[in-house]
């Protein structure tokens, strides 16, 4: 929704040790779907609808989002579906089914998933996002079937940037947490599971086709699954 900013850095590469990883938790947005799809709705597509509703320019109903947005950035409401349509008087489902089109999978997320389960790794998608944005995504996109199980933080309870929401999963999931790699293009959500324990981190530093790319100074870093492919 809010593009997260980062200091320019030098990429750290990957180097994951397979033979010790048991389980991969992917999340959604940015990581194996295109970001340009929600930066373009809550940027851009949703201020339009915001603007004729209450007769104010484009500019100055961004302005009132933007700061709506970061009343309650890393909560639930930041994604929820029916707490923004209730604020807002809008119905953000509709809207978001009217541009579904532009929702797309990032280039060898197939060939990464297929390897994962060709290498007998449990696969989960784990996302912050709603359920019905999770409905439509799947729906355009079909990458369901290739998860162990997906999971929404609204049915952990909260969001992927407080620590405890990994301790909750891992009792949903049973996984081992120093067996386990989290795959996220959000910074603060790999520091809430590093926090939590989890052994392997890594970020995603292109989420948008439509934006550059921008590598974690903490994190190692990658801008496609190609990377993580066998040569």
């Amino acid at each position: 929704m809010i593009s997260e900013q980062l200091a320019p850095c030098d990429k750290i590469f990957p180097d994951i040790p397979w033979e010790a990883i048991d389980t991969v938790l992917l999340d959604m947005d940015g990581t194996l779907l295109d970001k340009h799809f929600d930066d373009y709705f809550w940027e851009q597509y949703l201020p339009e609808h915001y603007s004729l509703l209450h007769d104010i320019s484009v500019d100055e109903a961004k302005s009132q989002l933007l700061a709506r947005y970061h009343q309650v950035k890393e909560t639930l409401d930041w994604a929820d579906l029916n707490f923004w349509s209730r604020q807002l008087n809008l119905d953000l489902q509709e809207l978001k089914l009217r541009i579904h089109h532009l929702i797309g999978v990032h280039p060898y997320v197939i060939e990464f998933l297929e390897h994962c389960l060709r290498a007998g790794k449990k696969l989960h998608l784990v996302t912050n996002a709603h359920t019905g944005t999770l409905a439509i995504k799947l729906e355009k996109t079909a990458l369901g079937p290739w998860f162990d199980r997906i999971i929404c933080a609204g049915e952990v309870g909260m969001a992927k940037e407080e620590p405890l929401f990994w301790e909750r999963l891992e009792g949903m999931l049973q996984f081992d947490k120093t067996r386990t790699l989290l795959v996220d293009d959000t910074e603060q959500v790999l520091f809430s599971a590093q926090a939590y324990g989890m052994a392997h981190l890594l970020f995603v530093a292109r989420p948008s086709s439509r934006q550059r790319v921008r590598y974690s100074c903490h994190f190692p870093s990658i801008e496609y699954f190609k990377e993580l492919l066998p040569r």
